[in-house]
C-alpha cells in the first residue's frame, strides 16, 4: 500500500506540473460555470403568470388589466384543475387566482372604509426563491395600486405553494457541469497513458518491482482525486455565487462522482486500448466528448431532442451521471430512477474495464 500511496503522489505532482492538463480539467469548468450563471443569472426576469378568474366580475377585469400592464409579465389564463400541472411542468412561474366573490367583497371593503382584506391566493415554489421574489414583487406593483389610499389594504396575497420539478436554468447546469467534467477527467487519461507507453516509459516500470495493479490503482486513485476536487470546486462557485442550493445528500453525491469517474476512467483506457499513437488519442477522446456532451442532457433536455437522437442519448453513461447528480443535488425531475442511474454506470464501469484488461498493451 505504501508504494501505491507513494506512486499516487508521484502522479499529482506530474500533473501538476502539465498546466494544461489543469486548466482543462479545473479552470475550465470554473469558467463554464461562471459565464452560464452570469447568463442565466437573469433569466427569471421575465415572468409567465397563469391567471385563474372564478370571479369574473369588473374588478376581477380591472386586476388582470393591472397585471397584463406590467412590463416583462405575461398572463396565461387557465383554470383551478390545470393550472398547478403547468406551473409543475414550468410552463408558467407562479399563479394567481381571483376568488368567487372578489368583486363584491372588494365593494363592500371599499364602502366601509377597512374591515377584513379580500385575499387572492398566489401559488410560488420555495424551492426557486429568487422567482417567487419576482412573483410577489409583481403582485405587490398591481395590490399596491389597487390599495392605494386604502388603511388597512383592501386586497391581500395569500402565499400558496406548489413544488415544482423545473428547475431554473443555473440549478440545471452545475450538475450537468459536474458530471461533464468528470467525464473529462476519465477519459482524458487516455492521451498521458498512451503518451507513456510512446516513450516506453511502461514498459520500463513494468520491469520494476512495483505489480501492474498498483501502478493502475495509483492512476485510478489520481483521476478520483482530481474528480473530487472538481466537485468541491463546481459546487462551491455554484452555492457562493449564483444561490444553488444542494438539498440532497452528500454522500449518495460522493458515491455517484466515486463511480461515475472510475467507469469514465475505465472508458478512458479503453480508449488507451485502442489508441496507437498520442494523436490518435486525442481524436478518439474528442470523438467520444463531443457526442456525450450534446446528447446527454448535459445542456438541453433529452425530451426536446428528435426520438433518433433520444434513443443514443439512453445508451451514454453521462445522461445517467448528470441526470442522478442532477436529481440528488437539487430535486431534479428524474429521467430514469437512480438505482437505474447506478447500475448504467457500474455496467459501463466492468464492461469497459474488461476490454481494456484484455486489449490494453504496455509497450
Amino acid at each position: 500500500m505504501h508504494a501505491l500511496f507513494a506512486l499516487t503522489v508521484a502522479n499529482i505532482r506530474s500533473y501538476t506540473r502539465d498546466r494544461a492538463a489543469v486548466f482543462w480539467t479545473l479552470a475550465f469548468p470554473l469558467v463554464f460555470i461562471v459565464l452560464f450563471g452570469l447568463i442565466f443569472q437573469g433569466s427569471t426576469a421575465r415572468l409567465t403568470l397563469g391567471w385563474v378568474d372564478n370571479d369574473k366580475s369588473e374588478a376581477a377585469v380591472k386586476l388582470k388589466a393591472g397585471f397584463a400592464a406590467l412590463n416583462g409579465v405575461t398572463l396565461v389564463e387557465t383554470t383551478d384543475a390545470d393550472a398547478k400541472e403547468q406551473m409543475q411542468v414550468g410552463k408558467v412561474d407562479g399563479i394567481v387566482v381571483v376568488p368567487i366573490g372578489y368583486g363584491d367583497s372588494l365593494a363592500e371593503a371599499q364602502a366601509s372604509g377597512g374591515g377584513t382584506p379580500v385575499k387572492i391566493q398566489v401559488f410560488t415554489d420555495p424551492s426557486r426563491p429568487s422567482l417567487a421574489g419576482s412573483v410577489y414583487q409583481a403582485v405587490g406593483t398591481v395590490l399596491g395600486v389597487v390599495n392605494l389610499g386604502g388603511r388597512p389594504p383592501l386586497v391581500v396575497p395569500s402565499p400558496q405553494i406548489v413544488q415544482t420539478t423545473n428547475l431554473n436554468a443555473i440549478s440545471y447546469f452545475v450538475p450537468s457541469m459536474l458530471g461533464l467534467s468528470i467525464m473529462q477527467v476519465g477519459i482524458f487519461a487516455a492521451v498521458p497513458l498512451v503518451g507513456d507507453r510512446e516513450k516506453l516509459i511502461l514498459k520500463r516500470l513494468a520491469a520494476t518491482p512495483l505489480r501492474r495493479w498498483q501502478l493502475v490503482g495509483s492512476n485510478v486513485l489520481m483521476r478520483v482525486l482530481i474528480a473530487f476536487t472538481q466537485a468541491i470546486i463546481i459546487v462551491a462557485v455554484g452555492t457562493l455565487a449564483f444561490g444553488v442550493e444542494v438539498t440532497g445528500s452528500l454522500v449518495v453525491v460522493a458515491g455517484f462522482v466515486t463511480l461515475g469517474a472510475m467507469a469514465f476512467l475505465a472508458l478512458g483506457y479503453v480508449i488507451a486500448s485502442f489508441a496507437k499513437t498520442e494523436d490518435a488519442a486525442n481524436g478518439m477522446t474528442s470523438m467520444v466528448q463531443f457526442p456525450m456532451m450534446f446528447l446527454s442532457g448535459a445542456f438541453f433536455q433529452i425530451d426536446s431532442m428528435p426520438q433518433a437522437l433520444q434513443v443514443v442519448a439512453r445508451l451514454i453513461p453521462l445522461t445517467y451521471l448528470a441526470d442522478a447528480l442532477r436529481q440528488v443535488m437539487v430535486g431534479g425531475a428524474a429521467f430514469a430512477p437512480l438505482w437505474v442511474c447506478a447500475a448504467v454506470l457500474l455496467t459501463w464501469l466492468v464492461v469497459c474495464f474488461g476490454i481494456a484488461a484484455r486489449k490494453f498493451e504496455w509497450q
